[in-house]
């Protein structure tokens, strides 16, 4: 992985963008927008992979994974309190499968997002962001990557994960050329990331990744950027970045690949308040392309926009992950209803505008370096 070129999103690149109904979410107006946890808000779900990349299907449900949190208080305080939870998906809608882990299992004193994939000896790889350590005094910004790998289980025609596992620190950054994310105050949008780990089966050679949101030096603070590493026996190797925001974006989230027609397509998202200057792009899917894993990467669409939120709602979606048969799932964040941007209003308003569920699926289409919202 050492021979890889990091490719640059740029300036220019944006200087290209222009939106139209092919790169822009449409409307929700089914608002309040059905939850799929009562009393819980859920968001950047993932499936359960096959390794294929496919999801996987167990007692005729597709598995999934959110992370979640008690629907109280304001919306942006989520993340204080977020855990794996893992759902069941069927053609009657969403079965509530429970937290992935038992309280205080994890490593982290919140568990952010990550990817799952289901192994050949009835186990799963679920790979998450440990933030901040278990049992600390009061919460930190710490961010390392761990894996656990409970069994399956489906006894009494239930699915379920083992929850007696071991997890273990697998990757963090390492200070080089990845700034260490090891903040202790901070804030979502405002800190360093080592987070997100996305697997990955390269069908080249049938090796195993993960894509990692990453920062990186830039002009005294840091830049959004796109980390590879590769399991090796006993563990993993951290190599250079695959793509870096040279000077746009500080904060690049959720990468992901899709093979298809034997293009590697780079997926990954943001949000509009992360660019430099401030809202000089849309909060959106973002995606580069390439005829290998390692590159040479160009943008999609000319900018690197796939899908941009509505101008009339900029923060209407979040977190899109492509999958394998190019459907595109994410959550409904912010509807707006006034001139107060919701993450800044008080309590009630703020909870009024939030969606906290799962958004109306998309599908994409890929024609080499275009896409388009079908």
């Amino acid at each position: 992985m050492n021979d890889i070129r990091p490719a640059r999103w740029t300036r220019r690149h944006l200087g290209l963008l222009t939106g139209s109904a092919a790169t822009t979410v449409p409307a929700v107006t089914d608002w309040p927008a059905p939850r799929v946890l009562p009393h819980d808000d859920v968001w950047d779900l993932w499936p359960v992979q096959e390794e294929d990349g496919s999801p996987s299907t167990v007692l005729g449900q597709e598995l999934w994974m959110t992370l979640s949190a008690p629907a109280a208080g304001h919306p942006e305080e989520r993340h204080g309190h977020a855990r794996l939870h893992l759902l069941g998906r069927d053609a009657d809608g969403w079965t509530d499968l429970g937290h992935v882990f038992a309280d205080g299992a994890s490593l982290g004193s919140r568990e952010w997002s990550g990817s799952a994939v289901r192994r050949p000896d009835g186990t799963v790889s679920v790979f998450y962001t440990a933030a901040g350590r278990r049992g600390e005094p009061w919460q930190t910004f710490s961010q390392r990557v761990v894996e656990a790998r409970p069994r399956l289980l489906t006894a009494d025609g239930r699915v379920s994960l083992d929850r007696d596992v071991a997890h273990q620190e697998i990757l963090r950054s390492n200070g080089g050329t990845y700034l260490p994310a090891d903040e202790v105050e901070g804030a979502p949008g405002r800190i360093r990331a080592f987070r997100d780990p996305g697997w990955f089966r390269d069908p080249a050679d049938g090796r195993e990744h993960l894509l990692i949101a990453a920062s990186v030096p830039w002009d005294g603070g840091f830049m959004g950027a796109i980390a590879l590493a590769g399991a090796r026996p006993g563990g993993w190797s951290l190599g250079p970045p695959l793509l870096v925001a040279e000077g746009i974006n500080h904060e690049i989230e959720r990468p992901h690949i899709v093979v298809q027609d034997s293009t590697y397509y780079l997926f990954f998202v943001t949000h509009r308040h992360n660019f430099h200057p401030r809202d000089a792009a849309p909060t959106g899917l973002y995606g580069f392309a390439a005829p290998a894993l390692t590159g040479p990467y160009e943008p999609l669409n000319g900018s690197g926009l796939v899908l941009g939120n509505p101008p009339e709602h900029p923060d209407l979606a979040y977190a899109w992950l492509v999958l394998s048969d190019l459907r595109v799932v994410s959550f409904l964040n912010y509807r707006f209803s006034g001139a107060v941007d919701p993450r800044e209003a008080a309590t009630p308003e703020a909870r009024a505008a939030f969606g906290g569920t799962v958004a109306p699926v998309l599908k994409l289409a890929l024609d080499g370096l275009s896409t388009s919202v079908v």
